[in-house]
């Protein structure tokens, strides 16, 4: 899941400044994330009208990365769109550009900050699992990804500060190996893990890097 976070109201309304405006959320991860569902874009649709900023409308996509899928929702609110100075997006990043695509006349406002990927780890906590670096190893740590959840992305081992089974970086955080080590115990597979020399990771095939080169 892609984990997102509202931006800050105040910055929202400063970007909007006195135009009129149509809400997008997405139906799937940020109505997870709680950044973008239909409770979400109710709410704010009330406090930016209370801010006296003209809600033309809001609709949620299903889900907002998707092309074919929305086709017929615009359509449907084609007056709403057009009537609106700009578009608040409240989905992931892709979610964002896929609306700017399909409107590339309109001004495109994201209402979001993209996180991370990673999972619900409670209802109101998340955390980073995936750096969609393009060359998974998690087969080789019995499903686990130090890439991800390590902060000095350590392949081979811990480093050796972490301090009663918590991060050195990080200490309210469990030292990913940790998890590492038990499993591997479990498993009977500890000697493959830790005896053998993992070579530095291979980013080349890292979509997300070559997006920023």
């Amino acid at each position: 899941m892609i984990i997102s976070e509202q931006k800050p109201f105040d910055e929202l309304l400063k970007k909007i400044g006195r135009r009129s405006v149509f809400l997008f959320g997405c139906s799937e991860c940020a109505t997870l994330c709680h950044s973008g569902g239909k409770r979400e874009l109710l709410k704010l649709k009330k406090k930016l009208i209370a801010a006296h900023v003209n809600v033309t409308g809001w609709v949620v996509l299903e889900p907002a990365c998707s092309l074919t899928n929305n086709e017929k929702i615009f359509e449907q609110y084609k007056d709403q769109i057009e009537q609106a100075d700009a578009l608040a997006v409240f989905a992931c990043g892709d979610g964002t550009q896929v609306v700017n695509s399909l409107f590339p006349k309109k001004s495109v406002i994201s209402g979001t900050n993209t996180l991370f990927l990673g999972v619900k780890s409670t209802i109101t906590s998340y955390e980073r699992r995936c750096n969609m670096c393009g060359t998974c190893i998690v087969d080789e740590f019995n499903g686990i990804c130090p890439i991800t959840r390590c902060p000095k992305h350590m392949l081979n081992g811990p480093c050796g500060g972490s301090e009663k089974g918590n991060c050195e970086v990080y200490p309210d955080m469990p030292c990913v190996w940790e998890e590492i080590k038990e499993k591997a115990k479990k498993l009977g597979n500890y000697h493959l893990i830790f005896l053998n020399v993992q070579p530095a990771h291979d980013w080349s095939q890292s979509q997300v890097l070559k997006k920023e080169r």
